[in-house]
């Protein structure tokens, strides 16, 4: 698979930030978007959908992976989450970690970005050592 450009890179943040903006997020008013880049060099955004029973709301993340997978894609290459101006850098929760795992391999570039340029980049591997995957499951 070929690397993941910069030019790559600057697409997705668009993407993201503008999938922030359809939030829906009227409890936490904490908006998140996040876009992401499948093995055939598209792009799946997806925002922060929020619900009055909390544990229904859906991260941008899982919202992204959904319109990837949706779109007959299997990989995820790259991974850009867009958050507001908070005083630490947006990165996927735990959660959506291990989500991200399962489509996307630990050297996956995982970056994330505000309103004013890029806050942090790592690997999916460094954000989630040690992940469970389908090597620990057995096969059936």
């Amino acid at each position: 698979m070929p690397a993941v450009s910069d030019d790559d890179l600057q697409a997705l943040a668009a993407a993201a930030r503008a999938a922030r903006e359809h939030a829906h997020a009227p409890y936490s008013r904490f908006r998140v978007g996040a876009a992401l880049l499948d093995e055939h060099g598209r792009v799946h955004c997806g925002c922060n959908v929020e619900n009055a029973a909390y544990p229904q709301s859906l991260c941008a993340e899982a919202v992204a992976l959904g319109a990837l997978v949706s779109a007959g894609a299997r990989r995820v290459r790259a991974v850009v989450v867009a958050g507001g101006d908070g005083p630490e850098a947006l990165m996927p929760c735990g959660g959506c970690r291990q989500k991200l795992a399962e489509f996307a391999a630990a050297d996956t570039p995982v970056a994330s970005v505000d309103p004013h340029g890029w806050r942090a980049r790592h690997t999916l591997g460094e954000l989630l050592p040690f992940a469970f995957g389908q090597g620990h499951v057995k096969p059936r």
